[in-house]
């Protein structure tokens, strides 16, 4: 059951580190990369579970 809530931990520290990451960029540098902020909570799950 440890490694279970230690795993879910993980991958929500992931997610919540990628979605500061990509709302601190500007705009312009989101459409740079080719992402809108609609898409930031999208791409930060798929970046959380690989």
């Amino acid at each position: 059951m440890f490694e279970v809530l230690k795993s879910r931990y993980s991958t929500w520290k992931r997610y919540a580190r990628t979605v500061s990451e990509l709302e601190s960029l500007s705009n312009r540098e989101l459409a740079d990369l080719g992402i809108s902020r609609v898409d930031i909570h999208r791409l930060a799950r798929e970046a959380a579970r690989s």
